[in-house]
């Protein structure tokens, strides 16, 4: 079956190659998006990182939790409350918009590339698709030339080759959608934490200007 399947793809390289291209780029994409989504950007025990950012923010200890956030260069949950803490001198629309700004940009980040997996799920199938119709036509060319007797042989032989390219494309399109799936999950989620942290960050500072006029009026 393997001695076939690779005689397949020898004798119909110029339908396969772009299918194979297609599957190559989307494991390409596959391996960094999982990598930099489940590895990368989330930042482990999240809830005791603000909470050590509050104490030190409370403490009026600003720099300090500042360069906490430093330590953490590729977390995005990190970098917003970094840029929170860079934005604590000034009016609270400035701080909300300096926070929304890095939302975004991370944002950006967090959910890059992995559109492609559906698009290339989507072309992969047509490639098959466009295989198949490919190798049927060339199976009715070669029967209507073919002797009476050759004719089954040479029919079930193209009707093989055009199946085997249907199987191709879905072969490629199958796990890119599922792996669509799982990614675009993750993003989500990513970004739902983003907005959490945002209003960890607006509340951590409000409750440091409460703490400053607590004081000035005593």
């Amino acid at each position: 079956m393997s001695n076939k399947f690779i005689d397949f793809i020898l004798g119909n390289i110029g339908h396969i190659a772009p299918i194979l291209i297609a599957a190559v780029v989307a494991l390409a994409i596959i391996g960094e998006r999982f990598k930099v989504l489940f590895q990368t950007y989330p930042l482990a025990g999240r809830h005791k990182f603000y909470e050590r950012i509050r104490e030190l923010v409370l403490a009026d200890k600003i720099q300090d939790a500042i360069a906490l956030c430093d330590q953490y260069p590729t977390k995005p949950a990190a970098q917003v409350a970094k840029e929170g803490l860079l934005r604590a001198h000034l009016p609270e629309e400035m701080i909300n918009d300096g926070l929304n700004l890095v939302v975004g940009e991370w944002s950006e980040s967090i959910t890059k590339r992995t559109g492609f997996l559906s698009m290339i799920a989507n072309v992969a199938t047509l490639l098959g698709l466009f295989g198949t119709i490919a190798g049927l036509i060339q199976s009715f060319e070669a029967v209507g030339f073919a002797d009476p007797q050759q004719k089954s042989a040479i029919l079930a032989a193209g009707i093989s080759t055009a199946m085997n390219a249907t199987m191709m494309g879905l072969g490629v399109a199958i796990p890119a959608m599922v792996a669509f799936s799982f990614l675009m999950n993750k993003s989500n989620r990513l970004i739902g934490e983003l907005d959490q942290c945002v209003l960890a960050t607006l509340d951590i500072i409000r409750q440091r200007s409460y703490g400053v006029d607590t004081k000035r009026a005593a």
